[in-house]
């Protein structure tokens, strides 16, 4: 850029005198300043928008180097993934050959090959259940449905009795 000292500016602050006149001076050197600002906001906002263009170029390169780790850690996983599933399923074929090949000694003396295998109970999760079981209810005379007033003694009344309408 142009150096400018204090002599220059006084030099060049005289000629406007001297050219312009004292009477538009004030008004040429507001228009001037004012240029002179726009200016420097114009260059600033240049400055700002190549660092931010440089910063975005910056994070697009950590973009594809992250990229490009994520995608080396997981074709070592599925590899190693890969790896351990062949192996297992390779032990898993030798054990149940070798159970297959000696049905006298095997490690389940009293399974037979047609056992049954587990079957779930199949509850109900949903339906609320008290804590008590119901045959503990029905062997001590717990109430397990709530009845009306009504409902009860028609229940209870002995048979051959009429009631009045």
């Amino acid at each position: 850029m142009i150096d400018f000292g204090f002599d220059k500016i006084a030099l060049i602050g005289a000629v406007a005198l001297i050219v312009i006149g004292p009477e538009k001076l004030p008004k040429v050197a507001r228009t001037v300043g004012h240029l002179f600002g726009k200016a420097q906001r114009y260059v600033a906002d240049v400055k700002a928008e190549v660092n931010r263009s440089i910063e975005l170029e910056e994070l697009k390169k950590m973009k594809t180097e992250f990229e490009d780790a994520a995608r080396n850690v997981e074709q070592t996983v599925q590899q190693e993934i890969n790896e351990a599933s062949t192996a297992f399923d390779k032990d898993w074929a030798s054990v149940t050959s070798s159970l297959d090949g000696s049905a006298g000694t095997s490690l389940h003396d009293g399974m037979e090959p047609g056992a049954p295998s587990y079957r779930h109970p199949k509850k109900n999760w949903r339906l609320k259940r008290g804590a008590m079981p119901h045959w503990y209810k029905q062997r001590h005379g717990v109430r397990a449905k709530a009845q009306s007033g009504a409902a009860r003694v028609a229940r209870f009344r002995p048979p051959g009795v009429k009631t009045a309408r």
